[in-house]
């Protein structure tokens, strides 16, 4: 099949960089129609939501889908067309260049907008979750083929939006395996990895309680974002003992700083939205060969086995939380065990080729 990839999307963003990398191992062609618009902004909360900040998004984005709807007549037949993530900004533009080819149209919506911005991330108020909802809606049920990151997800949305059984499917996000390539754990006294844009999703308030418990082993924070502030005063107020923080790291470089640690933490936010994910960080830690610890909850058992490539524990329980540090700090046998199942669940699930074929799955159910 012959794929359109349309849209302001992110493009370096790893979930449509995996998807494309897949398709083109499966024998397919990737057309890309691309304008850069949201590459301007890292941490998409505070001052970007701000009125005068959105009006100028805004402006650009209008001269960005004019651009689009130009470029794309030059892209030749194509058998569907893609709105990459962030789909639902370009949605119209979406439907509009679909219905006129007369080809299924996919949504790589991933995740709500109005359940990010108004409930997991607590910002813009029940306004903005409004309109955010009718976003979600209308690029929803633009879709021939609404794309998720998990189960949980695409019955969420499913049941949110009123879709069709079947529209809203679960691609999993997998990871680029050049750069994340399996490393044998390094030599030295065990240290965990934290990875993050400081949004609540995270559960960093559960992580820094487990850090400051007897026994845990030595942890690195890497991220910035919404609280960055609330870090800082965290750190300030009680600092605990052997934990460091790296506000970012380039992304080429995120493999390597993930091979230089032992453990690997995930999610522990107790919002729903946390409940339903499995995050980048996840899936690129099992890339490595690291193992997981993260909360147990629907979204991780997707994909995680506890005992077999991660430790799930209870959500924002940091007792619990620092108990799975301790006992996978204190025995490399256990850690060289769930990193080989870590690894073997990436080569199952995660890489481009095995993400890939479940979004042409779901393409070719549409079609028939």
């Amino acid at each position: 099949m012959r794929w359109l990839w349309l849209g302001t999307y992110e493009r370096d963003y790893p979930r449509g960089a995996v998807l494309r990398e897949g398709l083109r191992a499966l024998g397919h062609d990737v057309v890309e129609c691309h304008v850069p618009l949201w590459e301007r902004t890292r941490h998409k909360t505070g001052a970007f939501l701000a009125p005068a900040s959105l009006a100028r998004t805004g402006a650009r984005a209008a001269g960005a889908w004019a651009s689009l709807a130009r470029r794309e007549r030059a892209a030749g037949p194509v058998d569907v067309v893609v709105v990459g993530y962030p789909a639902q900004p370009d949605m119209p533009l979406g439907r509009w260049v679909a219905r006129r080819r007369r080809v299924p149209l996919v949504a790589d919506l991933m995740i709500s907008l109005s359940d990010t911005l108004g409930g997991d991330r607590g910002v813009g108020g029940r306004a903005g979750a409004a309109v955010g909802h009718r976003i979600d809606r209308f690029a929803a049920r633009s879709a021939d083929v609404v794309m998720t990151d998990t189960e949980a997800n695409a019955r969420w949305f499913t049941r949110a939006f009123g879709l069709p059984p079947g529209r809203a499917v679960a691609v999993p996000v997998g990871a680029e395996p050049a750069a994340f390539p399996s490393a044998p754990a390094p030599d030295g006294p065990a240290r965990a990895l934290f990875v993050g844009k400081l949004a609540p999703l995270h559960g960093l308030a559960t992580v820094l309680a487990a850090a400051r418990r007897p026994g845990t082993p030595l942890l690195t924070i890497v991220g910035d974002g919404q609280l960055r502030g609330w870090l800082d005063d965290e750190l300030r107020r009680d600092p605990p003992a052997g934990v460091t923080h790296i506000p970012w790291v380039p992304y080429h470089e995120l493999g390597d700083v993930i091979a230089r640690h032992h453990i690997a933490l995930g999610v522990f936010g107790a919002s729903d939205k946390a409940s339903r994910v499995v995050a980048n960080k996840v899936w690129q830690a099992l890339a490595v060969g690291r193992p997981v610890v993260t909360a147990d909850t629907p979204g991780s058992r997707e994909v995680l086995s506890d005992g077999d490539d991660a430790l799930l524990v209870p959500v924002g329980d940091p007792a619990a939380l620092a108990a799975a540090l301790g006992r996978l700090g204190g025995d490399a046998g256990l850690r060289a065990r769930l990193g080989e199942g870590a690894r073997a669940t990436y080569v199952r699930e995660g890489t481009p080729q095995a993400v890939a074929s479940r979004l042409v799955a779901a393409v070719e159910a549409c079609r028939r």
